[in-house]
């Protein structure tokens, strides 16, 4: 399996799982079968298109690769019809979250830099990546988006980012390693959540 193609691989399954995401908290807001494709899109690629912007490669792949929109939208047309059985997988619904944030940190920040952005811009399109489906999701949704709250989640992109951009540096960001980095995003993560750690909060 040569490099490019794992990317694109780890890329799909990155949007399945925020598409997926996006679109349950569609159906918690009780949006027709439209909208919860259209949030589930969001959610999915909304950080990708920004990254795309930003690296100036455009049309986004949101909008030139088919493979993207359609995958976004099986994965929020199928948690439109199955969201009952997917109401009682709320753990796996929260490690997919945490494994997409991985894929997508990963992704986005070898993207960044395979078109020339520097080491510290290279780490915060990382993790733009990341969060930005989710920050669209829940502006969307009406919600105070989860990346702005005390929950351990940018953070833990802005760590794998700079992990994956000091691989690179070092030339050791071979398939191994940055599957330890998605590893490592992904298990802050989740032991922030099983810990119950946050970010400081200001004091009234």
């Amino acid at each position: 399996m040569t490099g490019s193609y794992s990317l694109l691989v780890a890329d799909l399954i990155g949007v399945a799982v925020f598409a997926a995401s996006g679109a349950s908290a569609a159906v918690a807001k009780r949006l027709d079968l439209f909208g919860v494709a259209f949030v589930g899109f969001l959610a999915a690629l909304g950080g990708g298109i920004l990254r795309d912007l930003v690296i100036g490669a455009v049309p986004p792949l949101a909008f030139s690769d088919w493979r993207y929109a359609v995958t976004a939208v099986v994965a929020s047309v199928a948690v439109f019809w199955l969201h009952p059985q997917l109401n009682r997988l709320r753990r796996t619904v929260l490690l997919l979250d945490a494994a997409g944030l991985g894929l997508f940190t990963v992704t986005g920040t070898l993207k960044a830099l395979d078109a020339g952005v520097p080491a510290v811009g290279a780490c915060l399109v990382g993790m733009l990546t990341a969060i930005g489906g989710g920050l669209a999701r829940d502006l969307v949704t009406a919600e105070i988006p989860v990346v702005l709250q005390r929950d351990i989640y940018a953070v833990a992109a802005l760590g794998g980012a700079v992990a994956v951009t000091v691989l690179s540096w070092l030339d050791v960001a071979d398939p191994i390693t940055l599957a330890a980095a998605v590893a490592g995003v992904t298990g802050v993560r989740l032991l922030a959540l099983y810990r119950r750690w946050s970010a400081p909060v200001a004091v009234p």
